[in-house]
């Protein structure tokens, strides 16, 4: 987004909603709705879009008072955006009841060829075509939500470990630690998935 004179009237704005203007509020929805819609749609399902971003926007009105300036209103806002899908996953485990079936034919066939060389990696760089995706969702599922948040930001989005560290609220050795542990995870889970294949159970 825009930076410069558009911060300085984004703070103007929260210094209005914080003396007691709500309706200055809306300008701020209106301004950076497409913004957080863009970043809830990489971490929740479809169906749960509107809602998250529903809840990202009331945090956002309820924390405003934390908000100093020391960096972007969009930034700021960002970092909320990513702990309430954080939280949206956390709460989802928490009450999930999954089925741990296999994957179909079609899907272990793609998945056996994409990670034949024992290694995430080009799978994990192939995440937004399609099947891939697909796969990965399927896996995401039977991971924890701390993994999932990390592997979608470090490995899918590019995010440094500086960077989702921040937007987590975590430190950067958690970050580090929790990559490495996430990564090695999936490929548990994936490879596993093949064995099944190749062994017919």
């Amino acid at each position: 987004m825009n930076n410069g004179s558009c911060d300085a009237d984004d703070s103007e704005i929260v210094h209005q909603v914080v003396a007691g203007n709500v309706n200055a509020f809306e300008h701020l929805l209106k301004k950076y709705q497409n913004y957080v819609l863009g970043i809830v749609k990489k971490h929740t399902p479809y169906d749960q879009v509107r809602d998250v971003t529903q809840d990202v926007f009331i945090r956002a009105y309820q924390s405003l008072r934390t908000f100093k300036g020391d960096s972007s209103f969009e930034r700021w806002l960002s970092t909320i955006a990513v702990r309430t899908c954080y939280d949206f996953w956390r709460k989802r485990y928490k009450s999930r009841e999954l089925l741990m079936s296999s994957l179909s034919e079609k899907h272990q066939g793609w998945l056996e060829e994409a990670i034949s060389d024992k290694s995430t990696q080009s799978f994990l760089e192939r995440g937004l075509q399609e099947e891939a995706r697909e796969i990965l969702d399927w896996a995401l599922e039977r991971l924890s939500a701390e993994d999932r948040m990390v592997l979608e930001l470090v490995y899918l989005e590019g995010h440094s470990v500086k960077e989702a560290a921040g937007l987590l609220g975590w430190s950067t050795a958690n970050v580090k630690v929790r990559s490495f542990r996430s990564r090695k995870k999936l490929h548990k889970l994936l490879s596993k998935q093949i064995e099944h294949r190749r062994s017919g159970t």
